[in-house]
């Protein structure tokens, strides 16, 4: 039977490295059951026993403030792990030991990982482990999670904590608490003692109650008679502010933990010059930009050459394909499946995979060395305001460049429902193939007056934006869970490359074999839509459905070559010209244009003014910009939010946005023109 360890620490503490170390490619990824939080688990093997990774959501403290916590909390408390690891970082103890505190009564089995040892010996720190170990009664294991020869000597230490199976005392810790006189301690106490089970002690329990978690007074009104839950009440009722008076003796219990045990050199907390100017108000966003711009090059250096073997795929393999399906006399249909389709497939796989491992890498990088939280800090108040926290800002700044790296940027963000947020937001930025092909379409339509179209988009972006956050906020990131920034400047330090090179390879190869699957659904019912043996358009099933839909597509300003050009855009923003010039002169079929195999007409800007009106271009370039961003975006939203139901709502959304986009733009066109 398989053994459970949880892995238990407040984000940025080293978690995902850590489980990523441990289960290599054995893992997966979901969503707690009715919770937007998601759930990874994973599995490795020591002396023929099997041990089952569960990375918890990354939160501050175990109290009911939020989704992340209260599954956290529920499943501590719940017995459901055999062991629990908790993290802190090493450099930072007195912060990163508040989780501790808090688990402090929950009767599990556990063990302290005190993390980026490397850097806490690098600012002079001194750190007595086996003095914090006689102090607390369980294990702690300084460790490197980024360093790989750290993790046999952790196994094994792991492995014979099973065998002990040491619990933190309580009892250790009671006095603090005790001799806070604004909190009666004792009396509560006393009253939740039957509300006790095998997994939370009363006094966990009384911690709770005096810091008025409604949670847990519920669970004791269950269990309580009236009379000692009216009792208890009123109690409750007469502490203030039990929170500040419970976190005064944490940090109290954290004090003395490391008082003999931590030695530092004797500094002044100040910032650095660098810092003072990355964090100001005047100079720190500009900074961020700036180094988000060079992110994206580096990026795309880095993935460069993956992308470039993606693009060669279709041209190395279709011709050779064709030719030997031809020789054998396969029917067309399968020719056209195997030669054009199965080519362009791999190539879109393949592409995503660069990209993204192009993202994965910079961003490694830039949390390594510590400026992300200085990032991160100056764009709070602003990201706040679409209810999401200041790393958000990556991904935006990514998503202008390529949906795909917005999306990926996203996985910084430790609150789930934040991180999808952040992935429909993204979906309304224009990324570089957008702004190529918007103002080619803009300057045939409308000449020198594209010069007001393409500001009209960099609006509307904002106003999408905006809208989205409200429809989607509520239900991803509510008001009452959200909360101040905790402004964490962690020290600089060298990268650990090696780490940065396994992570980013072992995450490309999961994403080209994940992506597969979505772009190969997608593609084929696409390609059964527009697949005609004589490569007319009007034999195809997506003409017919174009035909019959088209005195509805009307109402949005699109006749069904526009609309059509618009289903396209939803597949390759670059293939929007190549559909339109396949549909207004015969040159290529849908479905190679869409893919990208067949070539534009040149004359183009000649034709395209004389079979669309004005009013039908503006609202087809508006409605095409806010689209699907491409068929890869969407695999990487997939892979991402791990949510089908998730991902078709935001195909749905954006599809619906668009097309009531192209209404308005239609009618305000026919007024204009």
């Amino acid at each position: 039977m398989s053994k459970t360890i949880a892995l238990l620490g407040q984000p940025n503490s080293g978690k995902s490295t850590l489980f990523n170390g441990l289960t290599g490619s054995h893992q997966h990824v979901g969503n707690w059951p009715g919770k937007t939080v998601e759930k990874m688990e994973g599995f490795f093997t020591y002396n023929n026993e099997e041990y089952t990774i569960v990375d918890l959501p990354g939160t501050y403290s175990l109290s009911a403030n939020s989704d992340e916590e209260i599954v956290t909390r529920d499943y501590l408390a719940e017995g459901n792990a055999d062991l629990v690891c908790l993290l802190s970082d090493a450099s930072q103890l007195e912060r990163s030991l508040f989780m501790l505190t808090d688990f402090i009564g929950l009767k599990v089995p556990a063990v302290l990982l005190l993390n980026l040892m490397d850097v806490a010996e690098g600012m002079g720190k001194r750190i007595n482990a086996t003095a914090i170990e006689a102090k607390l009664g369980i294990p702690v294991i300084p460790f490197v999670a980024s360093d790989k020869s750290d993790y046999p000597k952790l196994i094994q230490a792991l492995s014979k904590a099973f065998e002990e199976k040491k619990v933190l005392n309580e009892a250790l810790f009671e006095s603090y608490y005790a001799n806070e006189t604004d909190i009666p301690y004792y009396a509560v106490k006393e009253i939740v003692a039957d509300c006790q089970t095998q997994f939370r002690s009363d006094f966990w329990l009384a911690i709770k109650c005096i810091e008025n978690d409604q949670n847990i007074l519920n669970y004791c009104k269950e269990h309580l008679s009236k009379e000692k839950y009216a009792a208890l009440s009123a109690l409750i009722t007469d502490v203030k502010r039990g929170n500040l008076h419970t976190g005064n003796c944490k940090f109290a219990i954290i004090h003395d933990l490391l008082k003999s045990a931590v030695n530092a050199p004797a500094t002044k907390p100040t910032l650095s010059k660098f810092d003072r100017i990355a964090t100001s108000r005047l100079w720190g966003k500009p900074i961020a930009i700036g180094v988000m711009i060079l992110a994206f090059i580096v990026a795309m250096i880095f993935a460069a050459p993956i992308m470039a073997v993606s693009g060669l795929v279709p041209t190395l393999l279709s011709g050779p394909l064709h030719n030997l399906l031809t020789s054998i006399g396969a029917p067309s249909m399968l020719d056209s499946l195997i030669s054009t389709l199965l080519p362009n497939i791999i190539s879109f796989a393949i592409s995503m995979c660069g990209f993204v491992m192009g993202v994965t890498f910079v961003f490694s990088i830039i949390e390594e060395v510590g400026y992300m939280a200085r990032m991160a800090f100056v764009f709070d108040s602003l990201m706040a305001k679409l209810g999401l926290q200041g790393k958000s800002i990556c991904a935006f700044l990514m998503g202008f460049g390529c949906t795909i790296g917005g999306a990926a940027g996203t996985r910084i963000i430790d609150n789930w429902g934040q991180r999808l947020l952040a992935i429909i937001l993204v979906w309304a930025v224009p990324c570089a193939a957008t702004w190529a092909v918007m103002p080619t379409l803009a300057q045939i339509f409308f000449g020198s007056g594209a010069i007001f179209v393409l500001p009209g988009i960099l609006l509307f972006m904002f106003i999408v934006m905006a809208i989205t956050a409200k429809v989607f906020g509520n239900k991803l990131a509510p008001k009452e869970a959200r909360a101040g920034m905790i402004m964490e400047l962690p020290p600089y330090h060298k990268p650990k490359w090696g780490h940065i090179f396994r992570t980013t390879f072992s995450k490309g190869l999961d994403i080209f074999l994940r992506a597969l699957k979505v772009i190969t659904v997608v593609s084929l019912i696409f390609w059964l839509l527009s697949y005609t043996e004589s490569g007319n358009v009007e034999n195809s099933i997506i003409y017919k459905i174009g035909i019959a839909i088209e005195p509805f597509t009307r109402i949005f300003g699109l006749g069904w070559q526009t609309f059509m050009a618009f289903i396209a855009s939803a597949i390759s923003k670059e293939a929007v010209l190549g559909v339109l010039s396949a549909l207004y002169s015969g040159s290529g079929d849908v479905f190679s244009s869409t893919f990208g195999t067949a070539s534009t007409t040149a004359n183009l800007n000649e034709i395209l003014p004389q079979a669309i009106s004005k009013a039908e271009a503006l609202a087809f370039i508006f409605a095409t910009t806010f689209n699907v961003p491409c068929l890869v975006a969407l695999a990487a939203t997939h892979r991402e939010c791990h949510s089908l139901k998730w991902t078709l709502k935001i195909v749905g959304y954006y599809m619906v946005m668009a097309l009531l986009l192209s209404f308005v733009m239609y009618h305000i066109g026919l007024v204009v023109f």
